[in-house]
């Protein structure tokens, strides 16, 4: 029984590092084109389809705002690159948000 906690306390620990170097990261993407009310659905799911992404959240374009989706991902598995991509292919041109 020792030797068994023993030996998941050294697994756990050992497995540690690994975890901690995972970092879930957000960012703020400017979208373009973006104007009709079938547009934040496809934004959304076309960055929900990048693997890594854990959240996306849209903010609707106003006079005084751009449209916006905040992005939640594993930086270990999304790249920024793929972010942008997602919605540009999708036809709403993307770029990180000043």
């Amino acid at each position: 029984m020792i030797r068994q906690f023993t030996i998941a306390t050294t697994l756990t620990f050992m497995l540690l590092p690994l975890s901690a170097q995972a970092a879930e990261k957000s960012v703020v993407l400017d979208i373009k084109n973006a104007d009709c009310v079938l547009c934040p659905p496809i934004v959304k799911q076309s960055l929900m389809r990048v693997p890594g992404v854990k959240a996306v959240e849209i903010k609707q374009a106003t006079k005084m705002s751009p449209f916006m989706a905040t992005v939640t991902f594993d930086d270990t598995v999304a790249t920024l690159p793929a972010l942008i991509a997602a919605p540009t292919d999708a036809g709403y041109p993307a770029k990180l948000a000043n």
